[in-house]
């Protein structure tokens, strides 16, 4: 990174304690930049302001609200705008990333109020959205003060072109290999394994596909287990299951991220059989980065990332007929395993940190040419007087 040291705004629109990509990318994002010198101010909605880090700035609770399958937590309304405002005037900055602004959330509540440097990140892939997008007419002026736009995956971008006829530049989500590549092998977690990790209590996860599929897996392995790690009350599921079949399947709860590299180091199969609403699918690369061989739906994301199946084993969305064929393949055939997993952790290289953060640093060194800093902005735009007239 060339350029100076710099004071950085990130805008997280979700819940900061709540598990999420868009929040581990922007956590992720501002560690790495705060370790190259930085001063960096996350501002995020934040439920326990007890247990932030130091550079995290609560904008306030967050509401749960129905977003692209799942369940958004996020912030927005004439208290929070100033709040936002109140932040950006303190914190001083050459420049602000935020991320999701094409949401109602305290990213495009900060792109209403600022002037100068913004850049965006756009990470999410959808159809289109009734209640969200239904306000396009007033993203659109709002997203054309964005000096840069960027989207984590090509669905990202062309989420974005579709909705708001604009563009982005692909630049994927970061993650630090080194955490993944030196996992351990766990005993208890390895032989004919197959991880799971998410919140499987949403139906777009997909576990319900992998759990029609276990019993003509169990046909050809009989041995096979199944290790399901992550947030969601397990007792529900585990009714679902055959009873017969309930014994393989071991519910780890959330894990810790070295935990969560020896299970990806551990287990024959990483099985990710999400049914949509995946702009990126992070836990991809992380778990081609542990060295372990993945089997993925073929929704568009996962498609992209795996290479077209170069580095990773694709099924029909949503057909457990193929994903049993798909993981007896591999579960019966080391050889092919260990080629999978060989070509996926030479290419999750790509995804690191020190690369995906110079191609950042790329966008904001764009963003800075003949910029005096971030300041409020004066345009009177009709949102800012309704809300400001309640914000001050």
């Amino acid at each position: 990174m060339t350029l100076e040291k710099l004071r950085i705004g990130l805008v997280c629109p979700y819940g900061w304690d709540t598990p999420g990509g868009v929040q581990n990318h922007v956590r992720d994002l501002a560690e790495y930049l705060i370790s190259k010198g930085h001063f960096v101010s996350v501002l995020a909605p934040v439920i326990d302001e007890e247990s932030i880090p130091e550079y995290v700035t609560s904008a306030g609770k967050p509401i749960a609200i129905p977003y692209n399958g799942a369940v958004a937590r996020i912030l927005f309304g004439p208290v929070v705008f100033a709040r936002v405002k109140q932040w950006i005037s303190n914190g001083k900055f050459d420049l602000l990333h935020l991320h999701e602004p094409a949401i109602p959330s305290i990213s495009l509540l900060a792109c209403w109020a600022a002037e100068g440097p913004l850049v965006g990140t756009f990470h999410a892939a959808a159809k289109r959205q009734k209640a969200i997008f239904a306000i396009g007419p007033i993203l659109e002026p709002v997203i054309e003060k964005l000096t840069a736009r960027i989207a984590v995956s090509e669905a990202a971008r062309l989420t974005l072109t579709e909705h708001l006829e604009t563009d982005a530049v692909v630049i994927p989500n970061g993650i630090y290999t080194d955490r993944y590549r030196n996992g351990q092998v766990r005993p208890n977690w390895s032989g004919n394994t197959l991880g799971f990790i998410g919140r499987f209590e949403e139906p777009r996860k997909g576990l319900a596909v992998l759990l029609e599929a276990l019993p003509i897996i169990s046909r050809f392995a009989p041995d096979v287990r199944v290790l399901v790690a992550g947030p969601g009350d397990s007792k529900d599921l585990q009714s679902q299951i055959d009873p017969q079949l309930r014994p393989r399947f071991e519910f780890l709860g959330r894990i810790s991220e070295k935990e969560k590299a020896d299970l990806l180091s551990s287990v024959a199969l990483y099985v990710a059989p999400n049914t949509g609403g995946e702009s990126f699918g992070i836990i991809l690369a992380e778990a081609l980065a542990g060295g372990a061989t993945v089997v993925a739906s073929d929704i568009p994301a996962f498609n992209s990332l795996l290479g077209g199946g170069k580095y990773g084993s694709l099924f029909a969305s949503e057909n457990s007929q193929e994903l049993a064929k798909v993981c007896i393949d591999l579960l019966s055939d080391g050889e092919k395993r260990k080629d999978f997993a060989a070509r996926g952790k030479e290419y999750a290289q790509r995804f690191d940190w020190d690369v995906v953060a110079e191609d950042i640093f790329s966008i904001y060194e764009m963003a800075l040419v003949g910029s005096e800093g971030v300041s409020l902005s004066s345009y009177n735009h009709p949102w800012n007087r309704i809300l400001g007239r309640e914000g001050k």
